[in-house]
């Protein structure tokens, strides 16, 4: 059923404020969009695209009127905008010439002069209505100059996505931040949306309740001690509740059976104990917990994969360095004991999930319901499954039986922020953990040092195994470090299976076929973590069904 068409009106916004709703406009954008701009001459629809341009795609030089062009095309990593003026449009049949509907299908069509399409328009669309201020509603004192009036119009998937820009507005809004600048910040595999918020200047206006009316600050205390001088930017994460899927197990969907977080509730409570506990994770400045909303601290751009990236020919070093940091640093997790329950901000509380059998499990069968379809060409023999399970369950039952501590489970490159001002385990900033459970301390040593995102050689990785196992006998009596490099490689086999099957859904599933790319990595891990003489039972397995030469199979999107 197509959803009722959704709207927003803005009855007096200025250029500033029209500029900052294009990029709260950019930011629930998505592929395959069209955004259709209404309105006369001046009314300021090639204003509205301008900024939705340059906010939709970094570092675009110019953005000129396609008056005399009719499109001018601009290509973006999250998708190209192809910006259409039709008011020299002849014809709606002239668009078949400036191929229209293979641009919209490609990108996001921005079209001024919509009208001029007939009944070309996609019936799924944005419209946006720019129009003179009514009299009635300028503020008092105002000038109404320059003053506009905007309705925005969602209709199909844009009606819902229109409700949660509005949601978005609104709380920015409340926090002191309905100014200023809105930008989109590539996030994960995952729903959840992240911008850069740079606040208007001299921080929150005077009188916000929220904590972000102090954001002028110019020295932040830091962890670890000492304090920087950075300018302010923040950072908004969009996570609205998910819906559970469907039962895929005992009437239970995946994630309630993989202890997936359903909604921000626990990226809260874990931030924070963790930054009670000394450690640099974002402070949370503002938040709405209903809507899953929050305004945070922005810890940088010294990812540790894009450092890498940059390094050049220092690259060895620098990840040395990088990833050492990382070790000193979950070894010093390690002694933090898990709180049986974390409080939030709104009264209740939360408690971290065991990663039990049932969860470690069914993150194995990935590989089986995913990887193996795409390169056998059918489903996996249901005797061939049922040894898989049963092998697996053998490991599994050793590793639930171990002691259990803080798993963040995405501790890796991409989450990872070097902040070298700062002291000790500090220095390693960490993002991305609503989805940590209890469970063993080896899981989050498996994820840095066999980086599914990029290369960990083995002579480093051995290096640095040997040095967060001397740091945890250094720690504290009765470390079994034979037990921890048993948990290592089983929990390493476990995760790396998982990431097999995950990558190869991400692809068959959801379009997203980059992630094939990182397979062959995969399985190079997978097959250290194999080596293990405790695990021969189970690579015998992968070694008759997945066998070296699948293994080597790029798989075609």
């Amino acid at each position: 059923m197509t959803p009722s068409p959704f709207s927003l009106n803005f009855p007096a916004v200025d250029v500033a404020a029209l500029g900052r709703l294009a990029q709260e406009v950019a930011f629930v954008a998505r592929r395959g969009d069209t955004i259709a701009l209404h309105g006369d001459l001046g009314a300021g629809k090639t204003t509205f695209a301008r900024a939705f341009v340059e906010a939709a795609v970094p570092d675009v030089a110019e953005v000129p009127s396609p008056t005399f062009t009719l499109v001018q095309m601009y290509p973006g990593p999250r998708f190209g905008v192809a910006h259409f003026d039709l008011y020299r449009l002849k014809t709606s049949d002239d668009l078949d010439e400036l191929a229209f509907d293979e641009m919209a299908e490609q990108g996001v069509a921005l079209v001024e002069w919509p009208q001029r399409a007939g009944d070309r328009l996609p019936a799924e669309r944005l419209d946006i209505v720019i129009a003179d201020c009514a009299a009635g509603d300028v503020p008092a004192g105002a000038d109404a100059t320059g003053l506009r009036r905007v309705q925005l119009i969602g209709h199909g998937s844009w009606a819902g996505r229109l409700a949660r820009l509005a949601d978005i507005h609104d709380f920015l809004l409340r926090c002191g931040c309905g100014s200023g600048r809105l930008a989109y910040m590539q996030g994960d595999a995952s729903a959840r949306r992240y911008a850069v918020v740079t606040p208007p200047a001299g921080g929150a206006p005077s009188g916000v309740s929220r904590p972000v009316a102090a954001l002028d600050a110019k020295l932040l205390p830091v962890p670890g001690g000492g304090t920087s001088r950075k300018r302010v930017q923040l950072v908004l994460m969009d996570s609205p509740r998910q819906p559970d899927g469907p039962p895929v197990r005992d009437g239970l969907p995946y994630s309630r059976i993989a202890h997936l977080a359903e909604d921000v509730r626990a990226f809260v409570a874990i931030d924070l104990a963790l930054a009670e506990a000394g450690f640099s994770v974002p402070r949370i400045l503002a938040h709405d917990l209903d809507r899953g909303l929050l305004l945070m601290e922005h810890l940088g751009d010294d990812v540790f994969g894009a450092m890498l990236a940059a390094a050049g020919d220092g690259a060895p070093a620098l990840q040395a360095t990088l990833w050492r940091a990382g070790v000193a640093c979950l070894a010093d997790l390690a002694r933090v004991p898990v709180p049986a329950s974390m409080p939030l901000p709104d009264g209740t509380s939360y408690s971290l999930p065991p990663y039990d059998a049932r969860a470690l499990g069914i993150e194995t069968e990935l590989i089986v319901d995913w990887y193996w379809p795409a390169v056998h060409g059918g489903p996996v023999p249901p005797d061939v499954r049922a040894e898989f399970m049963a092998l697996w369950a053998a490991v599994i039952d050793r590793l639930v039986a171990l002691p259990a501590g803080w798993a963040l489970r995405d501790y890796h490159s991409p989450n990872l922020l070097w902040l070298p001002e700062r002291r000790g385990a500090a220095r390693v900033g960490v993002i991305d953990f609503q989805d940590a459970q209890a469970g063993p301390l080896a899981y989050d040593v498996v994820s840095l040092l066999q980086d599914a995102r990029l290369d960990v050689p083995a002579a480093l990785e051995s290096d640095l195994l040997d040095h967060y196992c001397g740091l945890r006998h250094g720690q504290a009596e009765g470390f079994d470090e034979a037990t921890f490099r048993f948990a290592y490689a089983a929990l390493g086999a476990q995760r790396n299976t998982k990431i097999v099957g995950i990558f190869a859904r991400l692809s068959r599933r959801d379009g997203k076929h980059g992630y094939l790319a990182h397979i062959p990595r995969i399985w190079r891990y997978l097959a250290r973590d194999l080596a293990h003489p405790e695990l021969a039972a189970l690579s015998a397995w992968y070694d008759r069904h997945l066998p070296v030469d699948i293994r080597a199979r790029v798989l075609s999107p």
